[in-house]
């Protein structure tokens, strides 16, 4: 999780250099996006119990997709968690034309799923994440990050502060080592996926297993070659048996034992791929991230921003630091935020994926998100998104201002989390939020929808009796401690855009509050980090300066878990 595994474009450990683009990949979405907690999904035969279950959907189906009833019906599921399959799907989809994906809001049920890309979803359901080492030396973890937490021996290993002095990067997985994960068990279960694509030969029964052209294509939902995944090619045009295919004419089909040949080749290279270069950095120098630092000067250490040409930008590490980023210095279409504390960050730039995990105590803006947003692991964390979903797990004293086309899924072990109206903007929001498809007349803020608190897909080890609980959901944010929050203007840079105020409208109780706290002069706050410390800059009308507007500041300002508070008399808007 913590490092990108970068393009091969030299010769590691004197091998022979390798094209980037000929590399396969696990698609990263499906398995960092698309795995839900809900048991069943997931099956003690997936095989038998999938192959079943396509000749059965296929028969009920004119043009082989699916509803959510017939979902719902098939799994003996509620309709509610059969439409939250069909929109996750949605969001993990690899090709952007896909009727599903290009569906309206509304009209997703109509449109429905393809059966081949739901067999393959719910097989992966199987799928389990792969989970950081316990740190070995707990009484250094202790003494740099003592404070009690529902997650202790978990995220305690990710204090920035150990991450630097003891090098605890090397107790977790890389995206190197997930990148592994996913592509080995791939690799064991791949005869398996293959079964639930193929079709017989007519009259040569079920031995003589082949795949058209278009059943090879649905591979392309788990795999992808080289950086740029489908912004070129297809995956069938990506393969030995389909390239510069004539589109008027119908392709043989392939034998699946070939395709299986074929893809288990290039699984063992690109594991082979991986583990040279993961050789090749651990026997190289160390970074400037793995010096043993002093705790003085801990918080002023260089903080690590990768971009991966694979579509991910990585901000890690940042700790009582300002931070932003903007449309022009994202390379890619996807954001990680790793373990970051008490800081502010502010990533204005539309993106397909974002994911903040491992931090606290900090505020973090995400400009406008297309697919999916997933939280996880952060304490005392704000989280200020638009987006068309999100997902938060195992957080806790986290708020989050929300403007989301879908309702907020929440996951595992959650303790109080509270959701808000979003209430923010900046100049090119509404251009960023057109560019990736959310609606700002849809805000489902205040509907989340809680799922267990055991998720299946972690290795974990969970107390007897809590298998079938569900999650604590979020409350709402009191309509009086509700404020808008203001982007600094000394962040500068794009300010070519339109957008002059908060795109989504406020519900009536938040909007007659912010009325009231501007009657009362406490108007906006925004938040920034100086010198190591971060401050909650309010800003209140001249006159307006009595004990009831320093109450509330005073109180905003402990919501914000930050420790200094600035008031300034503001001069006019």
């Amino acid at each position: 999780m913590t490092e990108p595994t970068e393009p091969c474009t030299s010769s590691p450990l004197g091998s022979t250099p390798r094209d980037p683009s000929t590399v396969i990949h696990p698609r990263r979405e499906p398995f960092e996006h698309g795995l839900l907690p809900i048991p069943r999904l997931i099956f003690s035969d997936p095989t038998q119990t999938l192959i079943s279950l396509k000749q059965k959907l296929l028969e009920s189906s004119s043009n082989q997709r699916v509803d959510p009833a017939a979902i719902s019906e098939s799994l003996q599921i509620s309709i509610d968690h059969a439409k939250l399959v069909l929109d996750t799907i949605a969001s993990v989809l690899p090709s952007d034309s896909e009727p599903l994906v290009t569906a309206r809001l509304g009209e997703t049920d109509s449109v429905g799923v393809n059966v081949h890309d739901l067999v393959l979803f719910l097989y992966i359901q199987s799928y389990k994440r792969l989970l950081p080492r316990t740190h070995k030396d707990s009484v250094a973890v202790a003494d740099v990050w003592p404070s009690t937490s529902a997650f202790d021996g978990y995220l305690s290993a990710l204090s920035p502060l150990q991450l630097v002095r003891s090098n605890s990067r090397r107790f977790m997985p890389s995206q190197a080592d997930e990148e592994a994960h996913q592509l080995s068990y791939l690799q064991k279960h791949l005869a398996n996926i293959l079964s639930l694509l193929a079709e017989p030969v007519e009259g040569e029964g079920e031995e003589s297993l082949v795949l058209t052209m278009d059943r090879f294509e649905h591979l392309g939902f788990l795999f992808q070659f080289g950086d740029k995944g489908f912004e070129g090619n297809s995956f069938s045009q990506s393969s030995p048996f389909f390239a510069n295919s004539d589109p008027d004419m119908p392709a043989v089909p392939v034998p699946a034992s070939q395709v299986h040949d074929w893809l288990l080749q290039n699984i063992a290279s690109a594991l082979e791929y991986i583990a040279e270069r993961t050789s090749s950095k651990e026997n190289g120098p160390a970074s400037a991230s793995d010096q043993d630092v002093a705790m003085t000067d801990a918080c002023t250490v260089s903080v690590k921003v990768v971009t991966s040409t694979r579509g991910a930008s990585f901000i890690e590490g940042i700790s009582k630091s300002s931070y932003v980023k903007h449309a022009s210095d994202i390379k890619g279409s996807s954001v990680k935020v790793l373990n970051c504390h008490e800081s502010a960050i502010y990533i204005l730039a539309p993106l397909r994926y974002a994911t903040v995990y491992g931090c606290s105590d900090a505020t973090i803006v995400v400009g406008a998100v297309g697919k999916a947003v997933r939280v996880e692991h952060c304490e005392r964390v704000h989280v200020i998104v638009a987006a068309k979903r999100i997902c938060i797990a195992n957080c806790r004293e986290c708020v989050f201002f929300l403007g989301v086309n879908q309702q907020p899924l929440i996951v595992g072990d959650n303790h109080k989390l509270q959701v808000a109206p979003y209430n923010t903007f900046y100049s090119q929001l509404e251009e960023h939020m057109n560019d990736v498809g959310i609606l700002p007349t849809v805000n489902q803020w205040d509907e989340p929808l809680a799922l267990g608190v055991v998720d299946p897909h972690d290795s974990l080890s969970h107390p007897a009796g809590v298998s079938d609980a569900q999650a604590e959901s979020a409350t709402r944010v009191d309509p009086d401690q509700f404020t808008n929050f203001v982007i600094p203007n000394w962040l500068g840079g794009e300010s070519t855009g339109s957008t002059k105020d908060n795109p989504f409208t406020l519900p009536d109780a938040y909007m007659a509050s912010q009325q009231k706290n501007l009657k009362l002069g406490l108007v906006v706050y925004q938040v920034y980090c100086s010198s190591g410390q971060c401050f909650v800059e309010i800003s209140i009308l001249p006159g307006t300066f009595d004990s009831f507007t320093v109450y509330k500041a005073i109180n905003l300002c402990h919501m914000m878990h930050m420790a200094q508070l600035i008031m300034v008399q503001d001069q006019g808007f």
